[in-house]
């Protein structure tokens, strides 16, 4: 696949990003990591396995959209990122003494029953509103498993130049925005139809890693909980109504920030993996990004609220010690509906299905615990009420993995 870069004379470092590939003649080659097609419940499965070159010097170079084919001359020993989601894939991989990220606070929630252990004490790359270079320096990687593109669209003062001195001077950028894909620079830049799931990135990062018996191991678990998980929903139509609101939004001052489950990215895929997008009750209500008061609330009025980010908003911080706190999360968003004149006329406050969702960031690790816990959110009646006090706490005979062998895939007992 090809894509014409005609009348802008030599393609730019942006251009090569941007699509991905090599520049042969007038065009660019494209690499084409696929995007679930349109379809009203998608499952994301693996669509593109990892894909190893071996080069003459014994290196080897691994393809992933938008940073094309990128060298390795040996197997990663230390790994920088910015994304939770793209550290979990290291951590999945039983990789995570390599991490150098300051970024896993949250997941303690996940890692914590697994006794799985990483060392988050590195200076931030976010600071005061930027990515200051020097930061990248002081990781000093082997690779970093974050977007360039995604650098540069939230730090005005990295310019091609710079993303080309940190690849020179300290380590290659290998990773893909593709949490959510609605920004106008992922638009512009082909993101929602080219982006790789979250399965595809972590194929390809575990072929980076050198990790392929882990990296199966995983895609197997996923493929045998989503069968399990599909066998077992619901095909009444006469489903209750969902909606959905980010963490941030304020109870207290009465001010919502609704959200379209049917967003692509990875952000959403446990709820489109438990078919509940066409349920959603905001997604009409400006493109399902909307900032709403209570009296809109109260006219979509749907039978259960989901705070997305729930499950590690409020008492889990980067900071934090990575423990859920039901109470911190009643106070915040239960309370302040209940004890409001309109917010409490609404059915989900009254019927007490206000509910702490998943958070966004996931690999396959957090996404397993987080399908499961979505599944007993929605439909409680199938997979098993969730204790809203220890909301990953599932009786063994409810749960749709096998906890064990996830220790098993993480300790390389395979």
């Amino acid at each position: 696949m090809s894509e014409d870069i005609g009348g802008r004379g030599a393609p730019t470092r942006r251009d090569y990003v941007k699509y991905g590939g090599t520049v042969v003649g007038g065009g660019l080659l494209a690499g084409c990591s696929g995007q679930s097609g349109s379809g009203s419940t998608p499952v994301e499965t693996n669509t593109d396995a990892g894909t190893e070159t071996t080069t003459d010097d014994g290196g080897y170079t691994v393809e992933l959209f938008p940073v094309g084919e990128v060298a390795f001359e040996s197997v990663p020993e230390s790994v920088t990122t910015y994304n939770m989601g793209w550290a979990d894939m290291v951590v999945s991989l039983g990789q995570a003494d390599k991490l150098q990220t300051n970024r896993l606070s949250a997941p303690t929630l996940f890692y914590d029953p697994l006794d799985i252990e990483y060392d988050n004490d590195w200076p931030p790359l976010w600071q005061e509103g930027g990515m200051p270079k020097e930061v990248f320096y002081e990781h000093d990687p082997d690779v970093f498993l974050v977007d360039p593109n995604m650098i540069q669209a939230w730090d005005d003062n990295w310019k091609d130049s710079d993303v080309e001195e940190i690849e020179t001077n300290v380590a290659p950028f290998f990773g893909c925005h593709n949490r959510r894909m609605s920004s106008d620079w992922q638009e512009e830049m082909g993101y929602p139809d080219r982006a790789p799931t979250m399965l595809e990135a972590f194929d390809k990062v575990g072929t980076v890693l050198d990790e392929r018996a882990r990296t199966d191991a995983w895609l197997e678990l996923h493929e045998e909980l989503q069968s399990e998980l599909q066998s077992r929903l619901p095909s009444d139509d006469d489903t209750p109504s969902y909606g959905l609101i980010n963490s941030g939004s304020s109870p207290d001052t009465g001010e919502f920030y609704v959200m379209d489950m049917t967003d692509k990215g990875y952000e959403k895929k446990p709820y489109r993996d438990v078919g509940v997008v066409e349920d959603d009750a905001f997604q009409h209500i400006g493109g399902g990004q909307a900032k709403v008061d209570y009296e809109t609330m109260l006219e979509v009025d749907p039978d259960v609220i989901i705070v997305h980010w729930g499950i590690t908003t409020g008492s889990v911080t980067f900071d934090g010690d990575g423990a859920f706190d039901a109470e911190q999360f009643r106070e915040n968003f239960v309370t302040p509906m209940e004890d409001d004149d309109v917010g409490s006329q609404l059915t989900a406050v009254q019927e007490g299905r206000v509910l702490p969702g998943p958070t966004a960031e996931q690999g396959p690790l957090v996404n397993a615990f987080q399908t499961e816990l979505t599944a007993r959110l929605f439909y409680p009646e199938v997979f098993g009420e969730p204790d809203l006090d220890a909301p990953l706490d599932v009786p063994e005979e409810e749960q749709l993995f096998d906890r064990q062998r996830v220790r098993d895939i993480v300790n390389g007992d395979l």
